[in-house]
């Protein structure tokens, strides 16, 4: 399952995905565009990314290069600087004309591109500007687009995806903590394929986010369209820090929820070759079984041990009367 921003590459004109297939964001490749192309490198976006301010200044002001515009591929200055953590860049096009909430043909913005490095402080420039904090991208399947590779039932599927999400699947805490804390941004919403930060996090094996998310009370239970928890995701990927932080969290039904094919977690560990994390999800499942029974065990011997002493209580009291009635007579 993967939801990847892909931002074009140095020089491909579209990057290749983040290791492994997973829950994403734009490419950890895409540090500029355009290296490599000498048509490019005197830009408005080049200058950005690389937070040349030198450069951005003489192609606005003396050459007269609009900041407000998109490149041939449809990606603004402003997104370049926030995906680069370029502060003063971004401060210095948003006050030439750069829109905070101007989305590419994918619909993610400049915001959703600070999230992918966790770029707090461009991030923060963007909010106090009017940055749209629980904004989603659109549906679409293009050159950067939120692109859904399901390795566990083999589906290509769109989604819409918030900032939350992108922080979650990056694992980028610190930046999650920040724009949930201070700006109030939703840490439990799912996708539109009821996908929830949580769930990206556990998928893509962030456990201090999973820490996190669950201190901000994220639903751990929320079941995707594919009925599957994040307990699930972090079983079919193998995860098993994710796996344990979800148990010490959880409850013994977490265990035992199936998805849409009728898996539990530890089955599909088990069908994905994870023999670690199987082991543990079965062990974990013994484990509440066996206390469980425990629990009715001492139950059971509480009301013994009570009927014993209304027993004893009961014979002690008919003694006491019956040698009352043998002194009186």
């Amino acid at each position: 399952m993967a939801s990847e921003i892909e931002v074009v590459d140095e020089v491909e004109s579209r990057a290749p995905e983040t290791a492994g297939t997973g829950a994403g964001g734009v490419s950890g490749q895409a540090n500029v565009v355009g290296e490599g192309d000498e048509s490019l490198r005197n830009d408005v976006y080049t200058a950005a990314a690389y937070g040349d301010l030198e450069k951005l200044q003489r192609l606005v002001e003396s050459e007269g290069c609009s900041v407000s515009e998109p490149d041939g591929r449809g990606y603004y200055a402003l997104q370049w600087a926030a995906l680069n953590n370029r502060t003063a860049a971004a401060q210095y096009i948003i006050e030439h004309g750069g829109d905070v909430n101007a989305a590419d043909h994918g619909g993610q913005t400049a915001l959703h591109w600070s999230a992918v490095r966790g770029a707090i402080q461009v991030a923060e420039l963007l909010l106090q500007d009017g940055a749209h904090v629980n904004v989603a991208d659109l549906v679409g399947y293009q050159v950067f687009d939120l692109k859904l590779e399901m390795t566990y039932h083999s589906l290509r599927l769109i989604t819409d995806i918030m900032s939350t999400h992108v922080a979650a699947q990056y694992g980028q805490t610190a930046f999650l903590f920040h724009i949930v804390t201070k700006w109030n941004a939703e840490p439990d919403v799912p996708d539109n394929d009821g996908r929830s930060p949580l769930l990206w996090a556990a998928y893509k094996g962030f456990a201090d986010c999973i820490r996190l998310l669950l201190f901000l009370d994220a639903h751990r239970g929320r079941q995707d369209k594919e009925g599957c928890t994040p307990l699930h995701w972090a079983a079919i990927r193998g995860n098993l820090e994710a796996c344990t932080v979800l148990v010490q969290a959880g409850k013994k039904e977490d265990l035992m929820m199936v998805d849409n094919t009728g898996f539990t977690p530890a089955q599909l560990a088990s069908d994905k070759n994870h023999r670690q994390v199987a082991l543990f999800l079965v062990a974990v499942n013994r484990w509440y079984h066996c206390t469980f029974r425990l629990r009715i065990l001492q139950e059971e011997m509480h009301a013994d041990a009570r009927s014993d002493v209304n027993l004893v209580r009961e014979k002690v009291t008919d003694g006491l009367e019956l040698d009352h009635l043998v002194l009186s007579t």
